[in-house]
């Protein structure tokens, strides 16, 4: 009896607590092969592919100084934003059909980095939380990025507490 207490106790507690994770699940067809950008740290960069002014070919992310590996591919024409120091991602929109025909990343100072043709169904993916930021894309790609999933938390300090 006291276990169960105990038990309840702490559901209770840990449902309480904010969250500092969330997810957007992704849209697309999702067809291809699975692509996951993670890194250490901030992300510090974001560079796009976009294939003759249309949809997005390839997502890359740079985390302090280091370049992940590409989703998609390396082919087209490149747009590139490097944030500044305290800069962030905040809200990643755009379009899809098959494909995803547009990509709109902003940060939270206003800026924004914009890929690809406004075409298709429009979807919108932000944080649930104030203070939380991108930390890593999921999805898949097969002649272009065909799905993209964000996922956002708040960036822990060097004393393992929140920012």
């Amino acid at each position: 009896m006291r276990l169960l207490l105990v038990l309840s106790a702490l559901l209770a507690t840990a449902s309480a607590a904010p969250s500092y994770f969330s997810f957007s699940p992704s849209v697309g067809s999702g067809s291809g092969t699975s692509y996951t950008i993670t890194g250490m740290g901030r992300i510090t960069a974001v560079r796009t592919w976009e294939i003759n002014n249309g949809r997005v070919y390839g997502i890359q992310l740079r985390y302090g100084t280091t370049w992940s590996l590409v989703a998609g591919y390396r082919s087209g024409t490149v747009k590139e934003i490097e944030l500044f120091d305290d800069e962030f991602i905040v809200q990643i929109s755009g379009k899809f059909a098959h494909y995803i025909e547009s990509l709109m990343i902003v940060t939270n100072r206003g800026r924004s980095l914009i890929a690809g043709q406004p075409s298709g169904t429009t979807f919108n993916m932000y944080t649930i939380h104030p203070t939380a930021e991108l930390r890593f894309l999921s999805g898949r790609y097969h002649g272009g990025l065909t799905s993209i999933a964000s996922h956002w938390a708040v960036l822990s300090t060097s004393n393992g507490t929140a920012d």
